[in-house]
């Protein structure tokens, strides 16, 4: 089938607007849009060494008492969007939001011995059900989603050591960057009902409804009467001259058709491209590793993006994820190997309108086959510096649906997920493990669940339970709406197999992504101090600098060895400390929209912290005009405190533990209204103590602000047309 539209395109200037706090969720039609001046991080309570030691948890950065053991400590403003714990360890917990303290509790944790039943977040009226929920429901977690807004620090303590893993994804803006609504500190409000009934339609029709091309909707169908195997079937060509997205995809089959469908594989290729964008297998592209049901449940998967509904007559598979194209779409459906399907009827609804291209991105489903891991080597799920014949992409990171195991192994599970963007060597997301990457815990006790976005759809507890080897498939999905992660240049996905990359099960995964063929974060200089000839074109000058030191370590990349050998090789590179103040110059692209400041250092420092002033790159040191521009701040450093007493109230513990990964980068965001316009910005950085040890009674370590390399980045329109 093929259908042509027509109406013109109009282009806009300016950068799009972010949906911040819960318009992310009101304006979740918005996923595809760039978000330019925003970042993304997510922290954990990782083994710093590389390995999974307590599984991953009670990793604290610093202890402020015995009952405040602290795992993210972040200046600047910014939204926290989520927040995973195992079940209640760690609760209470201190949100300590621009200086104010909150406690959040979990209602098991007032008798940890004994769990209550019906577990819930407390205050309940904050964190709501289905943007809060517990292990009695997650089976095995406790899950937030609900945001808290800062505008100038935010922390977070447990109060309890015991078991104390977590993970936690917030988001960072540059001063200028165009906020749906201006940021204002949390102060536990009530969970917004509009909101939760919204994520409450998970598993119904988001579509808007087609009445013949009226408002823009238009709605096609067809049936495949017979897809023979490795057999191409078109089902729709659009071919348009303006922006329009696909608003629905949908598929339904007589459930004896349904394991034998989900082999088949979906392609969509948006304006003609040379590579289609959506490649994958069906039952993996809908969030599950495969369409059996063994217990017959009205949903396998219950997603807010997606979902797999059993019928009495059918089995009915849809995706809601908005996917902009500006000239053509065309979607395929491909025959398995040696599988015939017969009666698939399908839906697809277009509608007219959306950002142009410059503003937006296409939206990807990217499948990669781990037959054989390499151990010792993560898994990379997505490079996009080789998606679609490579070069720069920007947009964002947005899930995963993943086949961690096909013989209903679930040890694996200790696999931590690992997300580089825009040329960091630094993971700006370091999660715990594969199965909290999923919104479980402890394996989800070998139960299945489905939530609005995160997931356990498929697979028995174990192999011996498993009632075929279609059984034996375990599969888990991870979605992100208001804690995607944005990228300028690149992102590469990685997931360890296993806790120390170890595992030999056969993985299959598929990454979503939105992305734009262009970049929106361009790199416009590097200052390697300790370079002489570089520190003489910047105009390095930091007089209370430490002579240049050669230091020998590691980035956060995984296990040093492996059975004997050696993974990841120490590297040199040269930098110096400083308790004073050093400034420099760094080039820019004029027409930018802020820029984001990336340092090298030597994090055997802990919690580095300076002020951070910028003027006109052009006009002399002398009589340079400094204007704040904020606070930069790393905690934390390469020795934390571990305390994982074995009761639940167990007394908090002080071990000591210093891994070798001395190298980091980490970023700092400059308004626009500081390089807008400017070639050149003069920068100054002043280092400013923390005094606060590892731990009440140990000695103050060493502090410096360190520096090895400073990189500039600027936040650009994407320059492309499709």
């Amino acid at each position: 089938m093929a259908v042509v539209l027509l109406v013109a395109a109009v282009q806009g200037a300016e950068p799009p607007v972010i949906p911040v706090g819960l318009d992310a969720y009101r304006h979740w039609e918005d996923w595809p849009l760039q978000r330019i001046g925003a970042r993304a991080y997510m922290r954990s309570t990782y083994d710093r060494a590389g390995g999974n030691e307590g599984a991953d948890a009670s990793h604290f950065l610093y202890q402020l008492a015995d009952d405040r053991n602290v795992t993210v400590d972040v200046a600047g403003r910014g939204i926290l969007y989520f927040a995973r714990y195992n079940h209640w360890h760690g609760s209470p917990w201190h949100y300590v939001v621009d200086g104010r303290d909150y406690v959040v509790r979990e209602s098991s944790s007032a008798d940890p011995a004994h769990p209550a039943a019906r577990s819930v977040f407390l205050p309940e009226n904050v964190f709501a059900p289905p943007l809060a929920m517990t292990w009695a429901e997650t089976k095995g977690a406790d899950l937030s989603w609900v945001p808290i807004a800062f505008t100038n620090s935010f922390r977070m303590d447990y109060e309890r050591t015991h078991y104390g893993t977590g993970y936690y994804i917030y988001q960072q803006y540059a001063d200028g960057a165009r906020l749906s609504q201006p940021l204002k500190s949390w102060d536990e409000e009530a969970a917004a009902p509009d909101v939760l009934k919204l994520l409450n339609r998970a598993g119904t029709d988001l579509a808007p409804s087609p009445r013949e091309g009226m408002n823009g909707v238009w709605g096609y169908k067809g049936t495949v009467a017979r897809l023979e195997p490795e057999q191409t079937k078109q089902l729709l060509l659009i071919e348009t001259h303006f922006p329009t997205r696909l608003r629905k995809l949908e598929f339904s089959v007589p459930p004896e058709q349904a394991v034998a469908f989900g082999r088949s594989w979906l392609r969509v290729t948006w304006d003609g491209r040379s590579a289609a964008s959506i490649d994958a297998p069906v039952a993996l592209f809908f969030g599950a590793g495969t369409l059996y049901n063994r217990d017959g449940r009205p949903y396998l998967v219950r997603a807010f993006p997606v979902y797999i509904r059993q019928g009495p007559t059918n089995v009915d598979l849809a995706c809601f994820f908005p996917m902009p194209f500006f000239k053509s779409a065309r979607v395929e459906l491909i025959g398995a190997a040696n599988e015939t399907v017969s009666n698939v009827d399908w839906r697809i609804v277009s509608q007219k309108g959306g950002a142009a291209p410059a503003s937006s991105g296409y939206f990807h489903a990217t499948y990669r086959d781990h037959p054989e891991p390499v151990k010792g080597q993560d898994l990379v799920l997505l490079d996009t510096r080789e998606a679609e014949g490579g070069g720069d992409w920007s947009g964002s990171f947005v899930g995963t649906s993943l086949i961690f195991s096909d013989r209903a192994k679930l040890n694996t599970l200790e696999g931590d997920p690992r997300f580089f963007f825009d040329d960091s060597q630094t993971p700006q997301g370091q999660g715990t493990g594969t199965e909290e990457w999923g919104g479980g815990g402890d394996y989800w006790g070998g139960a299945n669940m489905t939530l609005p976005l995160a997931g356990h759809p498929t697979g028995a507890s174990k192999s011996a339970t498993a009632l075929n080897s279609e059984d034996e498939i375990e599969s888990a999905y991870r979605f992100l709406l208001a804690d995607l992660m944005p990228f300028g240049k690149n992102a590469v996905i990685r997931l360890e197999h296993g806790g120390e990359d170890e595992s030999t099960e056969h993985y299959q995964t598929v990454t979503y992504w939105y992305g734009a063929p262009a970049a929106s974060l361009v790199k416009t200089d590097e200052l390697k101090v300790g370079d002489p000839v570089s520190e003489a074109i910047h105009e390095y000058n930091s007089p209370q600098a430490s002579e240049p030191y050669e230091l020998v370590s590691r980035y956060e990349w995984g296990v040093d060895t492996l059975g004997g050998h050696e993974v990841y090789p120490a590297s040199a590179d040269r930098g110096c400390k400083t308790t004073g103040v050093s400034e420099f110059v760094l080039k820019l692209a004029r027409k930018n929209y802020g820029a984001l400041l990336r340092r090298k250092l030597d994090y055997g420092f802990p919690n580095q912290r300076a002020e951070v002033w910028v003027a006109d790159g052009r006009v002399p040191a002398e009589k340079a005009k400094w204007e704040p521009a904020g606070t930069w701040y790393l905690a934390g450093g390469n020795t934390c405190v571990y305390s994982n007493p074995k009761g639940e109230l167990g007394a908090t513990r002080h071990v000591v533990e210093t891994s070798n990964r001395r190298f980091r980068d980490d970023e700092f965001l400059v308004g626009r209204k500081l390089t807008q316009g400017r070639s050149s910005i003069r920068v100054r950085v002043k280092f400013v103590p923390v005094n606060i040890p590892l731990f009440p009674g140990r000695a103050q370590d060493e502090q410096a602000w360190s520096e090895m390399r400073y990189g500039a980045y600027c936040f650009v329109m994407p320059n492309w047309n499709p």
